[in-house]
């Protein structure tokens, strides 16, 4: 039995695939219980994965004492700003010897944590944790399709039960220990993905895109390394694989927001037109605080949090970028 805290389109398909793999799974949260409320009829997320039927061993639990009654195993599922509030309120239902994983990506904001330090301080150093993370469009896993991704524990029982409990036939999870280099690409990845889209809105074409993704690479790895993450897991699934994805589907909200910054709308407008969370334009704040506390030049990222927060214009934040003093690649 696992409990699926959150019940967005990310955290319903991440059920949906546990449930498809032999897990009883319950599925809660602490927001949207109208929307718990209905699922418990309705058999499906109607508002953000139509049209996909949850298996039998799949039931939503709008109360969350009832969600956790008795289970070990949780999975939490909510963007970075509601994870130390999420945690905080199930912390009072969980077991002694429970065990809690996050689908959560991103730093806090104005703290500047990770995760993984956000959850030692609601849940305390000693509990097994886990983070998943990988490069996923929640649309596509709620469907099924092949996908492969990343869990990182602080315990290898808790890490390899996780991996054998969500893979399946058309799933694949991968062991890891590298909680920070995990966590980073998973935070860093959605503020590229903003740029990705102002690139490819502006129509600067596929030579400009790979030349972000490919830098960007260089400014997660270089902020990864400077918080302890190891080398290999920036170029892995939670590193390379999720930043690539997100900077070239438009599967992707934070792509989608750059799309829409490059045709003129604002940020207001674009997330309006959204109508559901784009993790990027909160990550372009957390992550300029961090890059800057740590003295990590990060300068597309940079030029992102500008455009986000202001107001500067696509293009001229472009140009600032092609201006910048020539330099070796591996220097720059």
């Amino acid at each position: 039995m696992i409990a699926v805290i959150g019940a967005g389109s990310w955290g319903t398909a991440l059920a949906l695939q546990l449930a498809r793999s032999g897990v009883n799974v319950r599925l809660g949260g602490v927001v949207e219980l109208d929307l718990l409320e209905a699922m418990v009829t309705d058999r499906e997320n109607v508002r953000y994965l139509p049209g996909i039927k949850f298996p039998e061993n799949l039931t939503a639990y709008p109360d969350l004492e009832a969600c956790l009654d008795g289970v070990r195993d949780i999975l939490v599922v909510v963007p970075s700003h509601g994870l130390r509030g999420t945690l905080t309120t199930a912390l009072p239902f969980l077991r002694a010897d429970s065990r809690v994983c996050w689908a959560t990506k991103g730093f806090e904001l104005h703290s500047g944590k990770l995760p993984h330090q956000v959850a030692a301080e609601v849940l305390g150093e000693d509990r097994p944790v886990a983070v998943l993370s990988g490069p996923t469009f929640a649309k596509e896993v709620g469907e099924g399709l092949p996908t492969a991704m990343t869990i990182a524990s602080n315990n290898k029982e808790f890490g390899a039960s996780l991996a054998a409990a969500i893979s399946g036939k058309n799933f694949r999870a991968y062991t890891s220990d590298d909680f920070i280099g995990v966590e980073v690409g998973g935070a860093i990845k959605n503020v590229l993905a903003i740029g990705a889209g102002m690139c490819d809105g502006l129509g600067f074409g596929a030579n400009a895109r790979v030349a972000l993704i490919t830098r960007g690479l260089v400014e997660l790895k270089r902020l990864g390394v400077a918080l302890g993450a190891k080398q290999e897991t920036m170029m892995g699934l939670a590193g390379m694989g999720d930043l690539v994805l997100t900077c070239t589907d438009n599967l992707s909200r934070n792509r989608r927001m750059g799309l829409a910054l490059a045709s003129g709308k604002t940020v207001e407008e674009a997330q309006e037109e959204i109508q559901q969370v784009v993790e990027g334009v909160l990550a372009a704040e957390a992550v300029k605080e961090v890059a800057e506390e740590l003295g990590i030049e990060m300068p597309i990222c940079h030029q992102v949090y500008r455009i986000l927060y202001e107001g500067v214009s696509p293009r001229e934040a472009v140009g600032e970028l092609m201006g910048r003093a020539l330099k070796p690649e591996q220097e720059a």
